[in-house]
């Protein structure tokens, strides 16, 4: 201990040090700082940003920010980048002053596109080898929509749900899902921050656009994805002061609300507070047998139109940020203080049939962050970030119930308390994040990338029905390390090529049962590491059609869920393998314009050959009582494309839409290890997999409609699922329940005035009320309306 604080207090005196040192180094300089942005208000990253005859320069970031400091003189500024005219700008560079210069470049006809906006905030980020689309939230910011129902707009994405507000999620994209894909907020990672911070309960306003990167990923997110990322880049607003304030009301009794504001002043000071909470009844009907309590028997023949009795869900979080910006020392230096609270009520299990009446779930999570970012630290080209968090997340359990339910509200005694187990239990989870990401450049050919995430996560467990009951005096702990080192080669503007390799550390320890009553427990640990590999590359075969390659021996570390469970419905495997996976892409995209009309059409193939693929699987438990685990299924072949076209006219009409074919099957061709029998399920799909599905849509605008400045939208957007089977298919027909293919369509008006600053929006989901079904065919909300009301205020 008195090693580690030593260590710790050493670590902070160096990085005190280097502060003063770069402050010092910069008091003999003035700064220039400020945004690159193109004629259409998309970031343009990457920019070089320098001082002519000088050797003072400096590159944008993701962000589009840069910054470089110099000798007090007059200068040129000049500001290029691939596929936009180079702009030249007087500049006037005074000691221990800083001056902010906003540069907008305009796309050339001559060269290639740096970004390309298919239309209705879909962009394609070209210059990147890897299969990425960035989704601009602002077109969807009047409405309710979450994040999660965002991100259906990009090719191959699927949002699954197993209910209303609240309710557990999962994103499929090209095949995999849940948690093969990983979530980060402005590249960082979100484990283990609670269901508070879950996609479905962020509101859109949150976010000034989605980057979703399909199969192999930059190693700068220094994550262990097989799937892909989804990157949530918040705003970072410039002004002087701002408000972005909205309500929305609806169907089940729903209410969501959002606040955002803040204030950046002259001298770097900057503060945000961003604030939001979402309530729902969840009181749909949904169409199910009942339990009939005088046989005791569920008549699975005989359904009936019952309503959801026990599923409100409300979540509140605040996040608040201070710190300062565009300093000598610093680009960025953030304290930020995330707090969030959350109480579910269980309407069901696994399965539909089984329904809970008094069984709920409540939580509550602090978070204090903190972020550093700096360009040209040290030498020129050399930009690093910093980010490091803290979770604490304490979380109960309660069944308590002394009473059994069924669909129609009906309860007679249970001969124990407990609809599901009897318990009501605390879980204190801790959560360590730590990232370290350098770049470095070397002019504008080379760039080097090296990435470090290191997480530490430790739950214990309390039994509150007893006073007396202490914890588990075992915990159930994991840490993980994972390194990555790239390098970008980009010799001309038809093509670039990144090699990569990543390294993957984990370890585990926890209880594990000696007896067969699960009585008596001793504690287990083990580690487990790998090394993984790739390559992406991307060619213009000519200026408007692009092609994108890409491999990667990928690996996924089992999650804290999948080794220790939920300590309620779901149980967890200490003894799980990592998954790990061949990932092949390709894809070819086609942007063209020809007058005020605009094409794009796109077209990727993907190829997975997964080894001890993690599965989620039903289990049944005595009592005629049912929950869900997790194991290693063998080897796991997945083939499939993905198609997207979308047109728009001048600034009237935007159209398009997406179309997903993906092929999951059972690699396992015999039963056990060592003998020669053929598996029943060798070739068949895997079951509870969407495999076919596409969605549309059609949004008209109507722009100065009353006065200079308002615009009226309309959007229809609709999502077809074909039925696929909730079990084998291959298991025979008693057993090959199927879920049942789906059409949904919904509309959206919405009204903004005064170039924004007041909104009004009305929305209708699921309008012919299609019955829907997902996740293990539990049943989603039907026909719904909603309104929202948005201000925007600010300079």
């Amino acid at each position: 201990m008195e090693l580690k604080t030593k260590t710790r207090a050493n670590a902070i005196i160096l990085f005190l040090l280097l502060l003063h040192l770069t402050s010092a180094y910069a008091q003999q300089k003035g700064i220039i700082s400020g945004r690159v942005v193109s004629s259409g208000k998309e970031v343009v990253d990457f920019a070089t940003v320098y001082l002519k005859n000088s050797s003072y320069g400096s590159a944008t970031d993701g962000e589009g920010l840069y910054r470089l400091e110099a000798p007090a003189g007059k200068y040129t500024l000049v500001v290029s980048a691939i596929g936009y005219h180079t702009v030249e700008k007087a500049i006037d560079v005074i000691v221990g002053k800083q001056t902010r210069q906003e540069i907008i470049l305009s796309p050339s006809t001559t060269e290639l596109e740096e970004v390309v906006v298919v239309s209705n905030g879909l962009s394609r980020m070209k210059r990147s080898a890897f299969n990425a689309v960035a989704i601009d939230t602002r077109a969807m910011q009047n409405s309710t929509q979450n994040l999660s129902q965002a991100l259906t707009q990009a090719p191959g994405m699927k949002l699954r749900e197993s209910g209303g507000v609240g309710s557990e999620m999962q994103l499929m994209m090209d095949g995999f899902s849940g948690k093969h894909i990983k979530i980060f907020i402005d590249g960082v990672p979100q484990e283990g921050v609670g269901s508070s911070f879950g996609l479905n309960n962020i509101p859109v306003n949150y976010a000034e656009r989605i980057e979703v990167y399909k199969g192999v990923v930059p190693v700068g997110f220094g994550t262990d994805a097989i799937g892909g990322v989804i990157n949530i880049v918040t705003k970072k607003n410039r002004n002087r002061w701002f408000l972005d304030a909205s309500y929305s009301y609806g169907s089940f009794n729903t209410h969501k609300s959002y606040v955002n504001f803040g204030q950046t002043s002259q001298s770097g000071l900057t503060y945000e507070i961003n604030a939001f909470q979402n309530y729902s009844d969840n009181d749909y009907s949904v169409d199910t047998p009942v339990k009939d309590f005088e046989t005791g028997a569920i008549n699975k023949k005989n359904i009936e139109r019952v309503k959801r009795f026990h599923d409100t869900y409300h979540n509140e979080a605040v996040v608040g940020k201070i710190g300062m910006v565009d300093k000598a020392w610093a680009d960025r230096l953030m304290l930020s203080f995330t707090y969030s609270n959350m109480h579910k009520d269980i309407q069901t299990g696994v399965r539909q049939e089984v329904v809970y009446g008094a069984k709920y779930r409540k939580g509550h999570s602090l978070m204090p962050a903190l972020e550093y970012r700096k360009s040209n630290l040290f030498v020129q080209g050399l930009d690093v970030t910093l980010t490091a968090n803290y979770n604490k997340n304490i979380t109960h359990n309660v069944d308590t119930s002394a009473y059994e339910f069924n669909w129609r509200g009906e309860m007679r005694p249970l001969r124990m308390p407990g609809e599901q187990s009897y318990q009501h239990t605390r879980s204190d989870n801790n959560n360590w994040n730590g990232t370290l990401t350098a770049n470095y450049r070397i002019g504008q050919a080379h760039l080097f990338t090296l990435n470090h995430v290191l997480n530490q996560f430790k739950r214990s467990n309390r039994s509150l029905l007893n006073e007396n009951t202490g914890a588990e005096a075992i915990a159930k702990e994991t840490r993980k390390n994972i390194t990555g080192l790239s390098y970008r080669l980009m010799p001309s503007e038809r093509w670039n090529l990144s090699a990569f390799a990543k390294y993957y550390d984990q370890y585990v320890a926890g209880p594990i049962a000696t007896s067969s009553a699960q009585d008596q427990y001793t504690r287990t640990s083990h580690s487990l590491n790998s090394l993984g590999y790739g390559a992406a590359g991307t060619y213009f075969i000519r200026k408007s059609l692009q092609a994108k390659l890409s491999y990667e021996k990928a690996y996924r570390l089992p999650t804290n869920e999948e080794m220790f469970g939920d300590e309620d419905l779901e149980t967890g495997d200490l003894a799980i393998q990592p998954e790990n996976s061949d990932n092949y892409n390709l894809n070819l995209s086609y942007n063209e314009r020809f007058g005020a009309h605009t094409v794009y059409l796109e077209g990727g193939l993907v190829y997975r050959d997964t080894k001890d693929y993690i599965q989620r699987k039903l289990v049944d438990l005595s009592g005629g009582k049912s929950g869900a685990a997790y194991e290693n299924h063998g080897k796991v072949e997945t083939k499939g494309y993905t198609l997207s076209a979308r047109y728009g006219f001048d600034d009237w009409v935007s159209v398009g839409g997406n179309y997903t074919q993906m092929n999951v099957r059972d690699n396992v061709r015999t039963i056990a290890g060592g003998t020669a029998q053929e598996s029943l399920t060798y070739g068949a799909r895997m079951p509870n997999l969407p495999y076919r599905f596409a969605n549309s849509d059609v949004s008209f605008y109507w722009r100065d409609l009353g006065q200079k400045g308002n615009l009226l939208t309309l959007t229809y957007d609709n999502l077809y699922m074909h039925s696929f089977p909730l079990y084998s298919e291959a298991l025979g027909s008693e057993t090959k329940f199927v879920i049942p293919s789906q059409f949904s369509h919904n509309l959206t008006l919405s009204y903004s005035l005064k170039n924004g600053r007041y909104n009004l929006s009305f929305e209708c989901r699921n309008f012919t009320d299609e019955k829907l079904y997902d996740n293990f065919s539990l049943q989603k909300a039907g026909r719904a309306f909603y309104a929202k009301l948005r201000v925007y205020l600010g300079n």
